[in-house]
C-alpha cells in the first residue's frame, strides 16, 4: 500500500456519464474516463485490508488490492498481469460488471467505496493503448480436440483456458458473430463493439477456432460432434425467456425484450436481421414489463430510437433507498438502483402486477396492471396478493424483460440427451461434467442467468476439470 492514509485525504471520484442531452442521440458509451493521474489517486484509496473482502465478494477472485497498488505505483503492465491471472475479460467486466467487490469494500461502510471497476477498464484500456495485451499461444500442443458450443462470457473463457493448456479448441456459434448476449443483448451505450472484436482477434491469434452461422443440432448434429471432439463444453446461455400469459398477450407490439435488443444491434452492425419485421419504439408509447438490467436496456434503447414515453413496471415492491438492513454489508445489497437510462427519462412503478392487454386491429394500445402485496408466508417465503385496484398504462409498444428460465432444450441438448436440474437447467456435478460421457457445461447453462462475472468463472473452472479429464 503506497499511501496508507489516501482513503482518508482522497475523496471517491467517479468518471461519470455524458450529459443526457448529448448521450440520448446516439449509442457510444455513455460512461466517461478519468485522466490516468486522477485513476492512479483512486486506486491509492485502496487500504490492502487484512480481509480482503472486495476479494471475496468477486466470483473470480481477483486480487484487488494487489493491482491497485501497482496502478498507483504506475506500473500498469504488472497490474493488467495480475489481473489476467484471474479474469480473461477485465474489458468486459470493467464495463457491464455490477462490481459486488465494491459492496464488499470496507470503504463502503462509508458509502465511498474504491472505484475498483472503473479502475478495471482504465487498466485494460491503458494496456490496450501501449500494446501491453498480447496474444499468448501455447508453445506445445495436446493430441486432444475440444468443441466450445456457445460464444459467450463462459465458452469464451474456457475456450481460452483450454487452448492455452495446449488443446485444440473450436467454438461453435449459431449467430453471425461471435460475443453471444455481450454482442446482441448489451448495448453498445453500455459495451462497444469494438472491444469484443480486439479479444476475439487475440483469441484467433493464439489459435482457437470459430465457426459462426453454426447451430449444433441444426447445421451439425450433437452425434457428429461426439465423434469428432474429445470433450465437448456447452455454454449456450440461458436461451428460454420467461413470459407470461394475460389477455390479450397475441395482440400485436409485444417482444421479448431480448428480440429488441439484439435487432437493434444488429442494426447497427449492418448485419441480415433474423426477425422478418423492425421492432422501433419511434414516436410510441413503450411499456418494458421486468426492473432488472435488461428492462433498464430496453429503456434506454427506447429513448434512442425516439420513444414518446417510456413507463418501467416491476411486480416486486420498490427496494429501499441507500441501505438494506436485510442485507447487510460485505453482502450485495438490495437497495434501488438507478441506471443511466432511467437517468435519461423514465417513469417508474413497482407493485404492479400486469393482469391484461387491450388493443385495437390486433395491435395493442394499452396495458391493464392490478396493484400488488408482499408478505411472508408461515415459511417465510414472500407471497403475492392482488390488491384488486387497477389502473391503464397506455402502450404501443410492450417488452417483456422478465429474464430467463433456462436454455433451450429443443435441439442439440434432447439430441445428446443430458440431464436437466429442477429448474431446467443442465445437470452438473462438481467438475461441471453432466450425465452424458466427456460433455460439460458452464455459464448461464448450468447454472441459470447470472453475470458476467460469474459466466467467466464458470467457464475458467469448466476448462480446468475438461483438461484433468482429457489428461488423466
Amino acid at each position: 500500500m503506497g499511501n496508507p492514509k489516501a482513503f482518508i485525504s482522497i475523496p471517491r471520484k467517479e468518471a461519470g456519464y455524458r450529459p443526457v442531452h448529448d448521450r440520448i442521440h446516439d449509442f457510444s458509451e455513455v460512461e466517461q474516463t478519468l485522466n490516468r493521474e486522477d485513476r492512479k489517486l483512486q486506486a491509492s484509496r485502496c487500504m490492502d485490508c487484512g480481509i480482503p473482502f472486495c476479494h471475496w465478494g468477486c466470483p473470480l477472485g481477483n486480487k484487488m488490492p494487489e493491482w491497485q497498488d501497482l496502478i498507483y505505483k504506475d506500473n500498469w503492465k504488472k497490474a493488467i498481469d495480475v489481473l489476467h491471472e484471474t479474469n480473461n475479460f477485465p474489458d468486459f467486466t470493467g464495463r457491464v460488471c455490477p462490481a459486488p467487490c465494491e459492496k464488499s469494500c470496507v470503504l463502503a461502510l462509508s458509502e465511498a467505496p474504491v472505484t475498483i471497476r472503473e479502475n478495471e477498464a482504465s487498466v485494460t484500456e491503458v494496456a490496450f493503448s501501449e500494446g501491453l495485451i498480447k496474444a499468448r499461444p501455447p508453445k506445445t500442443r495436446t493430441d486432444k480436440k475440444v468443441a466450445v458450443i456457445g460464444s459467450g462470457p463462459a465458452g469464451l473463457a474456457a475456450a481460452q483456458q483450454l487452448n492455452r493448456k495446449g488443446h485444440r479448441v473450436t467454438v461453435f456459434e449459431k449467430d453471425n458473430s461471435v460475443g453471444g448476449l455481450m454482442r446482441y443483448g448489451i448495448p453498445n451505450f453500455k459495451l462497444q463493439k469494438n472491444v469484443i472484436d480486439r479479444r476475439i482477434k487475440l483469441l484467433e491469434e493464439e489459435g482457437i477456432l470459430f465457426r459462426t452461422n453454426t447451430e449444433i443440432g441444426k447445421n451439425i448434429t450433437g452425434a457428429q460432434l461426439m465423434g469428432d471432439f474429445d470433450a465437448i463444453c456447452i455454454a449456450i446461455g440461458s436461451g428460454e425467456p420467461r413470459n407470461i400469459t394475460p389477455n390479450g398477450r397475441d395482440l400485436k407490439g409485444i417482444y421479448f425484450a431480448m428480440d429488441f435488443l439484439s435487432q437493434e444491434n444488429q442494426l447497427l452492425m449492418e448485419e441480415q436481421l433474423t426477425l422478418p419485421e423492425i421492432i422501433t419504439a419511434k414516436d410510441k408509447h413503450v411499456l418494458v414489463i421486468g426492473g432488472g438490467d435488461t428492462g433498464s436496456d430496453c429503456v434506454g434503447t427506447s429513448i434512442r430510437q425516439g420513444a414518446q414515453k417510456v413507463t418501467q413496471i416491476e411486480i416486486l415492491p420498490k427496494p429501499p433507498v441507500g441501505k438494506n438492513p436485510d442485507t447487510p454489508w460485505p453482502y450485495y445489497p438490495y437497495i434501488l438502483k438507478t441506471s443511466s437510462s432511467h437517468e435519461e427519462g423514465c417513469e417508474r412503478h413497482w407493485a404492479l402486477n400486469t393482469v391484461a392487454f387491450n388493443g385495437k386491429n390486433g395491435q395493442v394500445t394499452e396495458a391493464v396492471v392490478e396493484e400488488v402485496e408482499w408478505e411472508k408466508d408461515e415459511n417465510g417465503r414472500m407471497k403475492m396478493t392482488g390488491t384488486g385496484k387497477t389502473e391503464i398504462i397506455k402502450a404501443d409498444l410492450v417488452l417483456l424483460a422478465l429474464g430467463f428460465v433456462h436454455p433451450v432444450h429443443e435441439g442439440l441438448l434432447n439430441e445428446l440427451g443430458v440431464e436437466y436440474d429442477v429448474r431446467g437447467n443442465v445437470a452438473v456435478g462438481k467438475e461441471n461434467q453432466s450425465n452424458v460421457s466427456k460433455v460439460f457445461a458452464a455459464g448461464d447453462a448450468a447454472m441459470g442467468a447470472s453475470l458476467v462475472v460469474r459466466a467467466i468463472a464458470s467457464g475458467r473452472k469448466a476448462a480446468e476439470n475438461i483438461h484433468n479429464m482429457l489428461m488423466s
